[in-house]
């Protein structure tokens, strides 16, 4: 974790907004099963009507729910929490704890026939400078869900990785913002797998113009300038790259 924290510590980044505070992203992947024990329903309940009333009470929100639709080892759910601080995170595990709601809602969950899910994966994120905090409608908007595109970049070291960051802060997330990209968060790891690595969100209005906004976003001047600096090749930054497409659940608060 201290090496994780490291890495964001070193990063040189232009134009960091002074009153903004970065937040922390926790990303939890819950493995599924298809069988008479309808472990996708019973999730999805737990996360509506438990973890997301539940973290609201306590002062964090779940902002995010959705399930995969191109990816391995499906099938799963992934949520998004978001907390304002490492500190008010803890307070809100402590506040969890005791909510007599929150935890029948945890009793719900396991009281069914057989296992409630296989087994959950988490990680938290701290969030970029370039983006204190995830993009989240302030209300529901009326139109189809869009696809999102959740990207994972592992780096050679960390300072490598500090390097990559730096890049997104500088200039490439302000070039998918311009593109109609969307970028939902980024996040550096600082506490899950695959280290060093970052994390961050995309969406699109669908599989083709997802398609599409990559093609110009590979022919854009203004990548092809930042990119073709020699300490920011990907080949010198960036040793892995993973990505998955997902839908919203109907309740997520992105989507």
């Amino acid at each position: 974790m201290l090496a994780g924290l490291a890495a964001s510590a070193l990063m040189g980044t232009e134009g960091r907004a002074a009153s903004a505070a970065n937040t922390y992203l926790e990303l939890k992947t819950w493995r599924l099963r298809n069988t008479p024990e309808d472990q996708g329903a019973r999730v999805a309940d737990y996360l509506e009507g438990g973890l997301a009333t539940g973290l609201s009470r306590a002062g964090a929100q779940l902002i995010g729910a959705f399930s995969n639709v191109i990816a391995p080892d499906g099938p799963y759910y992934i949520s998004l929490a978001q907390y304002p601080s490492l500190g008010v995170m803890q307070e809100v595990l402590t506040k969890l704890g005791s909510d007599g709601a929150y935890q029948q809602e945890l009793q719900k969950l396991s009281a069914g026939p057989g296992l409630p899910f296989v087994r959950v994966d988490s990680s938290l994120l701290r969030s970029f400078d370039g983006m204190p905090a995830a993009s989240v409608p302030e209300s529901a908007e009326k139109r189809p869900p869009r696809i999102f595109e959740l990207r994972t970049y592992e780096s050679q070291s960390f300072i490598t990785l500090a390097r990559k960051i730096g890049m997104f802060n500088s200039g490439e997330m302000g070039i998918f913002e311009r593109l109609g990209m969307r970028p939902v968060f980024f996040g550096e790891t600082i506490i899950g797998s695959r280290q060093p690595s970052l994390t961050y969100m995309l969406s699109y209005d669908d599989l083709t113009a997802r398609e599409n906004l990559w093609h110009d976003f590979g022919s854009d001047p203004e990548w092809k300038k930042l990119s073709g600096r020699p300490e920011l090749r990907d080949s010198e930054i960036v040793a892995n790259i993973s990505n998955v497409i997902l839908r919203p659940l109907t309740f997520s608060a992105i989507r």
